[in-house]
């Protein structure tokens, strides 16, 4: 499976969208719909530590050049590719395109760990489609708060989820 152009929406959607890199709330340069960029794509040194803990590098001016969307466009195909593995991976029933699609967008904020883990997961192999989606919109928060932006991407992911399509 593929992830759809309705999924594709979802997602760049709620990550939005950024031309030039920026720090985003975990402290990693960050470009476009939400790619982490490193050390290599910056055309900067890494340094070890920085590199091994994925935490922010320094950032010289001539760095901070805008991005073209089709520079963008093509790292979102490389990376969605990737969690597209992961879910073929971790779910082992058939879903709908619109299950698949929703389970994109919530990996994509969330990483392939988090559903390999999840309760999410579980539930969905065992059959139980409402009780994993239940279980996704718990994870609506950010330092132990709940965050309106990750509130609605998941009753949104929820909402695909579900639908007939």
């Amino acid at each position: 499976m593929k992830v759809s152009e309705e999924g594709l929406k979802l997602l760049k959607h709620h990550e939005g969208f950024r031309k030039k890199p920026y720090l985003c709330a975990a402290k990693i340069w960050t470009i476009g719909y939400g790619h982490a960029l490193y050390a290599e794509q910056m055309k900067i040194p890494a340094t070890v530590e920085g590199m091994a803990a994925r935490k922010a590098f320094p950032l010289k001016p001539e760095d901070n050049r805008v991005w073209s969307v089709e520079e963008i466009d093509a790292l979102l195909v490389k990376d969605v590719v990737r969690f597209e593995r992961a879910v073929l991976r971790y779910i082992s029933v058939p879903l709908k395109q619109c299950e698949f699609d929703a389970l994109i967008s919530a990996t994509y904020n969330l990483g392939p760990g988090w559903l390999q883990r999840s309760q999410v997961r579980q539930k969905i192999n065992r059959g139980d489609k409402k009780g994993a989606m239940e279980n996704l919109l718990k994870f609506n928060k950010g330092g132990g708060v709940v965050l309106r932006g990750l509130d609605n991407r998941r009753k949104d992911e929820v909402a695909l989820f579900l639908s007939k399509s």
